[in-house]
This record gives structure tokens, C-alpha cells and sequence, in this order.
């Protein structure tokens, strides 16, 4: 009985630990300062956001979720690794209490019935965004390692595009993030620019020689079936998975314990839809979600963009669409792969890359241009025509270098349908949802400046980014943190209460916020770099 006893002691002690260490990350991501200086804080964060094995108990904190029954947090290893070698090389390296709070686990041969949800392992260290995202993620893992590489960080931002090409080459993809709930989809790919921020700093041929492969892999992913689509040859968002995505059954949750798919039936009950079919994604007579809404729900995770009703209602649409985003960056991906095939001296392959970047430019151009509206628009290859939607990533084709100055020229016209007080707003319309306005996110206020950039637009790029700057400045000083999203049409960040699908918190931390402040920061003028950090914040 006393054995017993203290096996029960032994494991509530355990699950104390753990459930402290959930508490503790998930309520500080990020250093709190009473200091005005605000670039001296960004650099200070990445060293708190930096997750390694050394402190993997901390990585498998998961804000979203609950550890197992007896307290520990699993840590699942591919099955191309040998996970006793690996159990015994992280058991060395971490403190033995801390060990006690992680079962480091293999991968079972078919994923798609994994009950318990664990972090997946990496073998570099790396940045989380912040707040409940305690993981490394696709997207924001680009933002952050722009950052990275700014602030001369750069062991750290080579360790990131290494765990992506480990990726790549263990869990089939760039993973949404290292979760295994996220083993069924990708998220928009900005591998070859991670792998050239890294070369074009080292110039270590043999290590971009070995990335190529997994460069091509990856690409692989993007561009055959089912992401392509055979009639466009461009391609699409798609998640592998089935059913309910799980993060939003544990997480995203209103005052009163509805879940965001609770809140999407309670919608469609009530509203006239006319974006889509709404049969095909909403049984009336049983009031019940498809399969095919689960489908489109995880494909808009994917993209990035989740939730917004660019793709129609909450996006579920996206499995019909091939989005510009998408499709812009897989011809930065062909151009950039060409690029270090030239590094290599292997330039006839380097042709074929270029002639596919031309090819998939030439596309976008012909059916996502609506020269009516002067905007690039997603494509519904169903119907065969562009939703005219406006939202920001209309900038992406500027940002990769292939829209005409024609277009350019009338894109930069349009520049009043998204400028507001506190930057570019991500869509002229507001849905309830995060990605759309009045909200603004970092990482397309930087792609969209760096776009008017390459098109000689620097006034414009100029005068948004002192409004973006200053916002987040002055909310830094207000709060003592940086956060995720902003509302630039009123100039805050207090967005809670305008947010109704998805999750409404504004996580702090933040890593691509953080990243893109100093990116847009660099670019400015020395007067405005000045008066940015001056008293008044750049403040009018």
C-alpha cells in the first residue's frame, strides 16, 4: 500500500510539474519591459522563444491541449529515426525532473487514427511565434528567420531551415507546425528563400548542395495531385486529414464553451449564403458539418489564412480556388531553385526551372489579373473565374517580381482600398473573422512594402510602414510586449471582441510582428528611423 502511495505521489507530483510548466508558457511567452527600446526587446525575445532539446520539456508544453493521464507530455520520434538512440541522447542532455515530464515515443506506421497528440521531434533548435503557438510553424518560421539573420542571430536561423529540411525529409513536408495534429497538411512554402538567407551569408556549397534534394521533394508536395490541379497546372491548398481538426475542438472556444465549429452551424442556420454550395459543407435537415467541411476547414488552415471569407464563407471554398499567395510563391520556389542550381554549375537544369517559374507567371497573369478592378484575385477553377475579393495578397506578385509595371502601376492606384491609420488593412471586408478587416497582420504589411519597393513606389512603401511601425510601437509602450495581430483602422490592438470565428486572443510573444518591425524598420530613411523612435513614436 505505501508502494502504491507513492507511485500516486509520484505522479501527481509529475502532473503538477507539468501543468505548472503549461501555466508558465503559456502565460509568459514573451519578456514583459518597462524599456522604451523597443529593438533591444525584439532581440532579447528570440532568446525566449527559442525552444532546443535541452529543454525539450519546454517545447512540448502544448497551450492547446492537456499532458496524458499521468502528467507527461508525449515527444513522438519519425520512424526513420531510432528513437532508443535519441530517448537516451535527450535523457543525457536534460535534467532528470524535467525528463520525467516527457515520454518520447515512435511514430505509429499509419498516423491518421493518432489518439494522443504530442510535439514531434527536431533535431536544431528554434523560434515559436508566441503566446499559444509553442511549436515551430511553417509560415512564421520565414518572418522569423528574416529577424534572425537581421539581428546576426545566425546559428539560430540556420538551425531553422535544417529542421525544415529534416522535415522534409522524416515527416514527408514542411509540416504546419511540429505537432502531430498538423501531420496532414503543409503551410505556404518559403523553403528556397530560408535556404538562400542562410547561403548568401555562409556561402557553404556542400550545404546547399544537400538542401537541393529536399528542396525538390518539397516542391514535389506543391505540385502534383491533389495540390495540382491538371487544367490550370497551378495549384491549390489541400490537408490530407479527415474530420474535425483537433486543436480547435481543444482550443478555440467562446465565453460560453461553443467551438468554432458550434459557431459556423449556428451561422449557417441563420444566414443566406451565397459564396458556395452551401449543401455540400452544411447538412439543414441533420444540422450537421460534411466530411467536405472538414476538408475545406483544414485546407484553409493550410493556407495561412484561417479564418477569413476570401475563399467564401470561412473559407472552406479554398479546395476550389488556386490562390495567388500559393502560386506566387512556388514561382519564387522555381526562380530560386534555378538560382542555386547556377550556384551548383549545373546551369541546363537551372533552364527548366526558369522556363516552369515563366510558365506559372505567364498563368497567374492570364487568370488571376482582373484588369477591370486593377487587382490579382484567386482563381475558382470550377467556374472558371476569379473571386473579386479584395484582400492583400494582390501584392504578392509584386513582392515575387513578375507582375507587369502596368499592373504594378494600378495595384499601387488601389492603394486606398486597404491604407488606414495604422497600416494596410488584410481586406476591405469585415466578417467577424481575424483575416479580414479591420485588421492588419505583419507579415503582409511587409510583403506588400518590399512589393511597392521593387516597383519604385518607395513613398508609398515609406508612409505605410511609419503607420504600421508606429502602431506596434505605441502598443509595445502601452503593454510591454509585442502581439500578433492589430487593428489598423482604429489603431490598437485590442481586437478580442471584434474577432467571432476562430480564436479571439491577441497572443504576445510575437515572432513574425517582432521580425517584420525590423525589416520594415532597416528600410526606412534615417529621418523616419529617427522620428519612429522618438518620444512621440512617429505619432502625428
Amino acid at each position: 500500500m505505501k508502494s502504491l502511495r507513492r507511485s500516486v505521489s509520484a505522479t501527481l507530483a509529475i502532473v503538477a510539474l507539468a501543468l505548472a510548466g503549461a501555466a508558465l508558457y503559456a502565460q509568459k511567452p514573451s519578456p514583459h519591459t518597462n524599456s522604451t527600446d523597443i529593438l533591444a526587446y525584439i532581440k532579447q525575445t528570440w532568446t525566449t522563444l527559442t525552444r532546443s532539446n535541452k529543454d525539450l520539456p519546454k517545447a512540448a508544453v502544448d497551450p492547446k491541449f492537456h499532458p496524458g493521464p499521468d502528467g507527461r507530455w508525449p515527444v513522438f520520434v519519425p520512424r526513420s529515426e531510432n528513437v532508443v538512440k535519441i530517448s537516451a541522447a535527450l535523457e543525457r542532455e536534460i535534467p532528470a525532473a524535467a525528463f520525467k515530464t516527457i515520454d518520447i515515443r515512435q511514430l505509429p506506421e499509419d498516423t491518421s487514427h493518432l489518439q494522443e497528440q504530442g510535439l514531434l521531434y527536431l533535431p536544431k533548435p528554434y523560434v515559436v511565434p508566441g503566446g499559444r503557438f509553442n511549436e515551430m510553424y511553417g509560415w512564421d518560421s520565414y518572418f522569423i528567420q528574416v529577424g534572425l539573420l537581421r539581428d546576426n542571430e545566425l546559428e539560430l536561423a540556420t538551425d531553422m531551415a535544417d529542421n525544415f529540411l529534416y522535415e522534409v525529409k522524416n515527416y514527408g513536408k514542411i509540416l504546419n507546425a511540429n505537432r502531430t495534429y498538423y501531420l496532414g497538411r503543409s503551410q505556404p512554402p518559403f523553403l528556397t528563400e530560408m535556404v538562400l538567407g542562410v547561403y548568401n551569408k555562409t556561402h557553404d556549397r556542400k550545404w546547399l548542395a544537400d538542401a537541393l534534394p529536399l528542396i525538390e521533394s518539397y516542391y514535389r508536395f506543391w505540385t502534383t495531385k491533389p495540390h495540382l490541379t491538371e487544367d490550370t497546372r497551378l495549384s491549390r491548398y489541400w490537408d490530407f486529414g479527415e474530420g474535425p481538426a483537433p486543436e480547435v475542438l481543444a482550443s478555440e472556444r467562446n465565453a460560453q464553451g461553443l467551438t468554432h465549429y458550434d459557431l459556423v452551424k449556428q451561422y449557417f442556420r441563420t444566414h443566406k449564403i451565397t459564396d458556395y454550395e452551401v449543401d455540400q459543407y452544411y447538412n439543414r435537415k441533420t444540422d450537421q458539418l460534411t466530411p467536405l467541411f472538414y476538408k475545406g476547414d483544414r485546407s484553409m488552415r493550410e493556407s495561412g489564412f484561417d479564418p477569413s471569407n476570401r475563399f467564401g464563407a470561412f473559407n472552406l471554398d479554398v479546395i476550389h480556388y488556386n490562390p495567388v499567395c500559393l502560386n506566387s510563391l512556388l514561382y519564387i520556389m522555381e526562380s530560386q531553385t534555378a538560382d542555386i542550381l547556377d550556384i551548383l554549375g549545373r546551369s541546363p537544369e537551372a533552364k527548366t526551372w526558369r522556363k516552369r517559374a515563366q510558365g506559372r507567371a505567364e498563368r497567374i497573369n492570364r487568370l488571376m489579373w482582373d484588369a477591370k478592378d486593377g487587382l490579382y484575385y484567386d482563381y475558382d477553377f470550377q467556374i472558371q473565374r476569379v473571386r473579386n475579393y479584395p484582400f492583400l495578397t494582390t501584392f504578392y506578385p509584386l513582392w515575387a517580381g513578375f507582375a507587369s509595371k502596368e499592373q504594378a502601376a494600378r495595384i499601387q492606384k488601389n492603394l486606398p482600398l486597404f491604407e488606414k491609420k495604422g497600416g494596410l488593412q488584410t481586406s476591405t471586408y469585415v466578417s467577424g473573422n481575424q483575416w479580414d478587416s479591420p485588421f492588419g497582420w505583419a507579415p503582409l504589411q511587409m510583403i506588400a512594402v518590399d512589393g511597392l519597393r521593387r516597383y519604385g513606389y518607395n513613398e508609398d512603401a515609406e508612409r505605410i510602414s511609419m503607420k504600421f511601425l508606429s502602431l506596434v510601437r505605441k502598443e509595445f509602450l502601452r503593454q510591454g510586449y509585442i502581439v500578433e495581430k492589430y487593428d489598423v483602422v482604429n489603431g490598437g490592438s485590442n481586437v478580442a471582441a471584434q474577432i467571432h470565428f476562430g480564436y479571439s486572443a491577441n497572443q504576445a510573444g510575437f515572432g513574425w510582428t517582432n521580425a517584420a518591425f525590423t525589416h520594415l524598420y532597416d528600410e526606412l530613411s534615417p529621418a523616419d528611423q529617427q522620428k519612429l523612435l522618438s518620444k512621440s513614436g512617429g505619432q502625428e
